[in-house]
């Protein structure tokens, strides 16, 4: 077994709370850090995609101490960054501009666990939180959160699926399954392909979480994307086991692609946004398909007594429904807009990598992220605290 083969204890039980979108989100911190570095983007359309997304540094402006709300102050809060030096220009946000109340970013993580602890402990600190739909369907339950009021956010702005009661869309990602032309010898057209070993020989990389490998197993299974839900966890597993010998599991955006650098993997279900950064290096070689891929969205929520008030919260998210500053965090990171308004101003070149343009989102599977809250029946599991449990034995037995 090689190194990258052996899966260690933390390695299958990081401490994440939304397997599939808060490790997204600071993945897209990274993809821009690195674009930055490269040249491939502007330091404006950095520090706008970091203001936008709630990514910067926390602390800088403020002494070192976490953001806190005060008058006429909105702190939004995401997973940090690295433009230290440029913190203090992240207040150009647009909302500031429009509304006349400062943004202050506070970095430090929207963890669920946190976000209860400040609600429970009535001292709540942070206006609206950047999460993913496990994290707010969570949150929904332990009676945290604040209703989204969609009389002043748009659910015209975003798919039906992730306008959420307790949460609603701000981007959109998809896990689809990539692959290296030069070492397969036809283009997979599906998970079938993925798991077909004769026709397609040599090792694949699969997450080490099951949130948006599971539909993919259902689809390998023969079921069609119309008929994925409810997934059927054993059968889901039992696909995995099945191709086990020849999995590589990742745990980060970095480690997916790192596999189909080294050239240990032919074929992966990895983030869009990875296999994107593939296809650019490799000049075409590593590619993927969005036939069957699973998209999903991260989640704004906003905390029962958020300091700056309900209405200036909703009003901050409706701000950020702006077609134009979603397609700020696609340029710099490519991240679909949550809003389909803006797949029309996607420029032709780049429509390929979006996952919400139309001719993308109509081949793949909306995630149903509500699935994964719901009662498994067994031991008063929830489905993803049972195919987690399942997935992780899976891998490392």
């Amino acid at each position: 077994m090689s190194r990258t083969k052996t899966l260690y204890e933390k390695d299958l039980y990081p401490e994440i709370e939304d397997a599939g979108n808060s490790d997204f989100a600071r993945d897209c911190v990274e993809i821009a850090s690195e674009r930055l570095a490269k040249g491939q983007i502007d330091r404006r359309t950095f520090l706008t995609a970091m203001t936008l997304l709630g990514a910067l540094p926390a602390g800088v402006a403020l002494g070192g101490k976490t953001a806190g709300a005060a008058a006429k102050e909105l702190v939004v809060v995401n997973w940090g960054g690295p433009a230290v030096e440029a913190y203090a220009k992240a207040f150009g946000d647009p909302f500031e501009k429009s509304a006349g109340v400062k943004v202050v970013i506070d970095g430090t993580g929207p963890l669920g666990s946190k976000i209860k602890a400040m609600v429970d402990a009535k001292a709540v600190t942070w206006d609206v939180c950047d999460t993913g739909t496990g994290t707010t369907l969570v949150l929904q339950k332990q009676g945290v959160l604040q209703k989204i009021d969609y009389s002043i956010v748009d659910k015209a702005k975003m798919q039906d699926i992730f306008a959420y009661e307790y949460g609603c869309a701000n981007y959109m990602f998809s896990f689809i399954l990539a692959y290296n032309k030069t070492k397969v010898p036809s283009a997979p057209t599906g998970w079938k392909d993925f798991w077909d070993l004769a026709k397609f020989p040599g090792n694949r990389t699969l997450r080490k979480q099951p949130n948006g490998m599971l539909e993919a197993c259902m689809m390998a299974a023969g079921k069609s994307p119309k008929s994925v839900y409810p997934i059927d966890i054993d059968l889901a597993v039992g696909k995995l086991k099945e191709i086990k010998a020849n999995v590589i599991a990742w745990g980060s955006g970095s480690q997916s692609q790192e596999l189909f650098r080294t050239g240990e993997v032919v074929m992966g279900n990895i983030w869009h946004t990875r296999a994107n950064l593939l296809n650019q290096e490799t000049k075409g070689d590593v590619t993927w398909t969005w036939q069957d891929g699973i998209v999903t969205a991260g989640m704004w929520n906003v905390p029962l007594a958020n300091p700056a008030g309900t209405e200036t919260a909703m009003k901050f998210i409706a701000s950020a429904q702006d077609p134009e500053q979603q397609l700020v965090l696609f340029d710099a990171m490519g991240n679909g807009p949550a809003n389909p308004a803006a797949a029309a101003k996607v420029p032709a070149d780049k429509k390929y990598i979006d996952p919400g343009q139309p001719e993308n989102l109509a081949l793949q599977v909306l995630q149903n992220g509500p699935w994964y809250e719901e009662d498994s029946g067994v031991r008063n599991l929830t489905n993803d605290e049972l195919s987690r449990e399942k997935w992780l034995d899976a891998l490392s037995s």
